[in-house]
C-alpha cells in the first residue's frame, strides 16, 4: 500500500452541511475500498479561497486536502468518481514519497 495526497476544490455555494457530507463521502469511500484515511485537514483547513482563474463560472473554492494510504486502485477510483461529480471542481492525487 502505498501514501497519498488527494486535494479536492468542492464548489463554494454547498452549505456547511453539504461539505462536512462530501468530505465524510470520500473519506468512507476511500476506507471502504481498503485504504486508511490517515488526516482530512479540518484541524487546520484551507476553506473557501479565491480561484486564479474561473473554474465552471464559479470563482471561489473550498480546499480540502485528503492523506491516506490505500493501493493504487483505490486512489483511481477516488478521482473518477469526482471527477464526474458536479460538486467537485478539480482534484489531484499524488503518490507521496517513501
Amino acid at each position: 500500500m502505498n501514501k497519498y495526497e488527494l486535494l479536492a476544490i468542492y464548489s463554494a455555494s454547498l452549505s456547511d452541511e453539504q461539505k462536512d457530507a462530501i468530505v465524510e463521502k470520500y473519506s468512507k469511500l476511500m476506507e471502504k475500498d481498503g485504504g486508511k484515511v490517515e488526516s482530512v485537514n479540518r484541524a487546520n483547513p484551507w476553506g473557501l479561497k479565491k480561484l486564479a482563474y474561473r473554474i465552471n463560472y464559479k470563482s471561489e473554492g473550498y480546499y480540502v486536502l485528503y492523506q491516506f494510504e490505500a493501493t493504487a486502485e483505490v486512489c483511481k477510483n477516488v478521482v473518477s468518481l469526482m471527477r464526474i461529480d458536479e460538486n467537485v471542481l478539480r482534484q489531484m492525487c499524488l503518490r507521496k514519497d517513501k
